[in-house]
This record gives C-alpha cells, structure tokens and sequence, in this order.
C-alpha cells in the first residue's frame, strides 16, 4: 500500500528552497517560500496577503475565516488577478464532521446573453477576441463576494465586516510597489489608458507605478466599507451593482482612443438573480489516498482525476523519470480531450462527471498509452457512458483559449480546517474596465465561453447562455488519507492550471520529491494540442531530448503574470504528524510567493 513520507525537516526548512528577502521598507511584510511549523498557515502569491490571513489565525479565527480575509487582500495587493469583480471556487475541508465542501462561486452570463453573443452578425463569424476581452460583453456577473458571504455564513467565525477589516487598511494605507506590480501594469498599460478610471487608477500622473513607492486605492477601500455595512446585498441589489452595471452597459472609454469597446448586456436583475452554490465536490482515490476537488461548472477536478486514474494504471517511479513524465503527459492529454467534449455548466448540460472518474473507464483510456511513442493531438474524445476500449471514434478538437491570470491560496487553522481557494478577474487586468469610484477592476470572464461550437456537428457544453457559467479550469484540491488532509493546492494560470496541479501531485507522490521540490520543479503542460508547453529550465534539460525522442514536440511557455515565461504559480500545505504542517509557496515564479505559520518551527 502506498505511504506518504513525512517530509524531512531538513528538506522544508533548507536555505535552498526557503527563500527570504529583506522587507524594501515602508512596512512590506518580508517573503519566504517554505515555512514550517504548527498552529495553522497562510499561502498565498503575496505577503501582505499572507500576513493578513495568519493575524487572523493568531487571533482565533479559523481557515475560512483567514481564507476570505486573504482573498480580499489579495484584491488589494493583485487586483489584475482577482478582486470583487470576479469568481472562483472555494474548497473546505471540516475537520469536526471529516467532510469536504465546495462553493462554486463562478460567473455567470447575463439574461440576455444567447449562444451567438460572440459572434457578429454582420459577418456571421466569431468578433475578434481582443475584441471581446477588453468590452462590457466579457463581463460575467460577479461572484466572489456572494462567495465570501456563504463561506462565512456556513463555516466561518468572523462577520464579513470584521474579513473585510485589513484589507481596508491595506488599501486605506497603501502597499509597496513590487517589480511584480509594475511589469503587470506595463504588460497592460496601453489597454489601460483606454479607460478612463482604470488609467487613472493604476497609472498615477499617466505613469506606470515606480518601484518602492507606496500605492494606495481609497476607491476600493471606500467599496470595502460599504461592503461591511451594507453586506454583499451592497453588490447584488445596491449602490455598488448599480455601479456596475452602468460601467458594463456603458464603458468609461477614454477620449481620443481608438479602441473598439462593445457594451454588455447585464442588467441590474441578473445581479439579484445571482446565487453561489454549494455542490459536491469531485472524488478519486489515487494511490490510497482521497482526491477532492471542484465539480462541473469547472473542469478541474474531473480532468486532474481522471488523469490520476489514468496514470495509476501505469507504474510511474523516480527510477524512470522520463517516463513517469511521458506517462503525465499522455494521461493530461487524453483527459483534455475528454474534457474539451463533455465539460459545461451541469445547469444547461448533462455532464458525465462520474463516469468521466469512474476507474473502469480510465482503464479503458490509459490503454492509448504506448511506453516508446507519444499520441498526436488532437486525441479523439472517448464516450465515457459507451466505452469503446483502445479506440476512440471521431475527432479530437483542440483546446480554446483561456485567460491565464487568476490567485490561488491555501489556509489552515490550529483545529485542522482546511482551505483551498482559487478566485480570479480571468486575463491579468481582467476586461481592463475599472468602476469609476469603486477601485476595483471587472471580469472578462465570459471569454472562457466558446465563440462558436469547437467542432461542427458535435453538441458544445460551453457556448454562452443566460444565466450560465463558463467552463473554468480552476483546480483547487484538497488531498486526504484516512479522513484527515494531507495536501492541499493550487494554482493559476488558466488551462494550465490542471497540468499545474496534476505535475506537482505527480511529483509529490509518484516522483519522491517533497513539497517545495514539487514545486519548484520545472514545468510542462500538455492539453491536446500539437506542441507541449514548456518552461526555459525544461527546456535546458536532458529529459527534453529523451521526451523529443518518443516523439513530443516542445514549445517555450507564453508569457503569463510576467514577461517572463512561466506555467503557474502554486501555493500548497503539506500536513505531518502532530499538528506539523508545511506551507509552501513559488519560490520564484510571479516574483516568489509568500509562505507562513502561525507558530513556526526553530
């Protein structure tokens, strides 16, 4: 039977993977990547983000508690990744009952948004998606604050004015500029400068934010008060959604600017209509151990389980590295391609979430895999309710574009909650619209729709509706072993956000690695298309030239949350023995992450 090695002291608290840097002043918490110790953890991609949500603890607040006032920082401190403009889902574990809990707190489409809402009608093809992106069509309804709200109300300690507390100061007081903050909004700034609030926001005195300076958001520190006061009812039925939907039906372009801005179709009823919903989370076992995560309307957690599945009917080892990665790559490519096929809203499409995790079924996949050769995407969808064995009937299709941006943190607290959290804007920068008073940017979410039917003739879950979300590949996960957490983790990064979490679990429990070595690790994604996304370091590695070998064919990863080429951006808990857990966050992607425990270990 497989065992979880308890990880090394030495390993978690080496100079090697836990990265410090020195606070650069004006009150910026200091960065580390590991830490290790008891009590309950934070881990997130930003300090000040980190910090908040172990004060929380400290003062008696539990993981949901610290979950949600971290994530409202975080829409402080990263606002082109996530904020109130936006959705996610939210995973819980309940150490009191042993159950897991999900909210799917994920956009959704307008009332008047049909199938061809992306499609111009003067040409009958799909509207330029630069084009979408940056308009009042993208513009989901939001879901992350009725998100907070239902976390509190079912699980938390804390009311959402008392969650909401730091963030406020933090916007109220300024944080510090990071290199990180800057090339973000460098990498935005001409989409910026077409809106009128967003430029005068984010690029004070029409200049990019300097480096070590202080940068202060009243606007959104005023709609946070509002948001204590009021309640959410402050989004969906007051001043604030009024707000909203007037900047939706009519953009605040700048004058002067060229930009074609389409309007957007919600209305102040589909704020009110809005609900998140508890569901039922995804489960798989994988070497013993219980794998949970996020159902339908998100992809996650079917395609990471039913790669796990996949992969578990094959021998994957430490011994045979190049192998156990072309196992990864071949399992993520076929569940991708039944992903692309079977996977929407549940509401609007009878998804086949349980077969596609049924273990006979991955059986019937994981024989497509050949040891000496890679499959050529697109791979063809099975029919996960018609098994067909070796053979897949039809044509694949390949992955459509999904934003890339998004944050992802993990909590724990002293009585062993745990929380898995992942909430995004979509694109970094979002639509890049900015609620003129309100300090927050919206969502382009909409986009993460398909245009138009991916294959013609076949029935696609994912064309835009009223009322429906989009399908997400948010991931996070929560790892369990006799009813008690062993991991918990995610990730951004759009559709890359599953072979994210699927890598670092392979690498954790099949690979030998321990938990910041899993994440540091070089990465790769494959999602049924052509070539295989790599990063630089990958790329420099002997494992390439074996890989190439078998037949891959590898591409440098594109740009995401920085010029730099990189795949995710993970933040993880690793869970040991008397009330031992480790927090690890990026030691170096998206400028290195942000790791703390409430009491940490000498």
């Amino acid at each position: 039977m497989f065992t979880l090695p308890l990880l090394p002291h030495t390993a978690a608290a080496s100079s090697s993977t836990a990265r410090r840097e020195p606070s650069p002043g004006l009150g910026a918490p200091a960065k580390q990547a590991v830490a290790v110790g008891s009590g309950g953890a934070v881990s997130s991609v930003n300090a000040y983000a980190t910090q908040v949500g172990i004060d929380v603890l400290r003062r008696g607040g539990n993981a949901v508690d610290a979950a949600v006032a971290t994530a409202a920082a975080l829409g402080v401190v990263e606002p082109y990744s996530a904020g109130v403009g936006g959705g996610g889902y939210f995973v819980y574990h309940n150490a009191r009952t042993g159950a897991v809990h999900t909210i799917d707190g994920r956009e959704t489409g307008p009332a008047r948004m049909r199938p061809d809402s992306f499609v111009d009608p003067t040409t009958g093809k799909a509207i330029p998606f630069d084009e979408a992106v940056n308009s009042g069509l993208s513009v989901g309804i939001p879901g992350t604050p009725a998100t907070w709200q239902r976390a509190l109300d079912a699980w938390g300690t804390l009311s959402l004015a008392q969650a909401l507390r730091p963030a406020t100061r933090i916007a109220d007081d300024g944080f510090v500029v990071s290199d990180q903050f800057r090339a973000q909004t460098e990498m935005n700034e001409d989409r910026f400068r077409d809106f009128t609030p967003t430029a005068q926001l984010f690029l004070p005195n029409g200049q990019l934010p300097v480096v070590g300076t202080l940068f202060r958001n009243p606007d959104l520190a005023r709609t946070y008060r509002e948001l204590a006061r009021a309640g959410v009812a402050a989004m969906y039925l007051g001043d604030i959604g009024r707000d909203v939907v007037r900047t939706v039906q009519n953009p605040p372009v700048a004058p002067g600017s060229t930009r074609t801005v389409r309007p957007g179709l919600m209305e102040r009823a589909d704020l009110a209509a809005y609900r998140a919903i508890l569901r039922e989370p995804t489960h798989t076992t994988y070497h013993g151990l219980d794998v949970y995560s996020m159902a339908p309307s998100s992809s996650g957690g079917t395609t990471v389980g039913e790669a796990l599945n996949i992969l578990e009917n094959l021998h994957l080892s430490p011994a045979d590295t190049v192998q156990a990665l072309h196992d990864y790559l071949e399992a993520s490519r076929i569940s991708f391609a039944d992903r692309n096929r079977w996977v929407g809203d549940p509401a609007f499409f009878d998804v086949p979430a349980k077969e596609l995790l049924s273990k006979e079924y991955a059986k019937d996949r994981a024989c497509l895999i050949r040891p000496s050769t890679s499959l050529t995407s697109p791979v063809a969808p099975g029919d996960p309710r018609n098994p067909t064995g070796c053979t897949a009937p039809g044509r694949g299709s390949l992955e459509p574009y999904e934003g890339p941006s998004t944050t992802h943190l993990v909590t724990s607290d002293r009585w062993g909650n745990v929380v898995s959290y992942t909430l995004t804007i979509e694109q970094t920068g979002g639509s890049a619209i900015t609620v003129p008073g309100r300090g927050f940017l919206l969502n382009n979410e909409l986009t993460d729709f398909d245009f138009t039917p991916i294959q013609a003739g076949v029935p696609d879950p994912n064309l835009p509706g009223p009322g429906k979300r989009p399908r997400s590949s948010m991931s996070p996960t929560i790892v369990m072993r006799d009813g008690r957490p062993v991991i918990a983790v995610g990730s951004p990064g759009g559709a890359t956000i599953i072979t994210t979490v699927l890598q670092t679990l392979v690498n954790r429990l099949d690979l030998g690695m321990s938990l910041p070595e899993a994440v540091a690790a070089p990465r790769i994604s494959q999602r049924n298309r052509t070539t295989t996304e790599a990063e630089p370091a990958f790329l420099d590695s002997p494992e390439r030239r074996s890989l190439e070998a078998l037949g891959e064919h590898f591409v440098l990863a594109p740009p995401a949350f920085t010029p730099s080429p990189e795949i995710g951006a993970v933040a993880a808990l690793e869970f040991g023995a008397r009330g031992k857990v480790t927090a690890v966050a990026e030691p170096k992607r998206r400028g290195g992450g942000s790791a703390m425990v409430v009491h940490p270990t000498s």
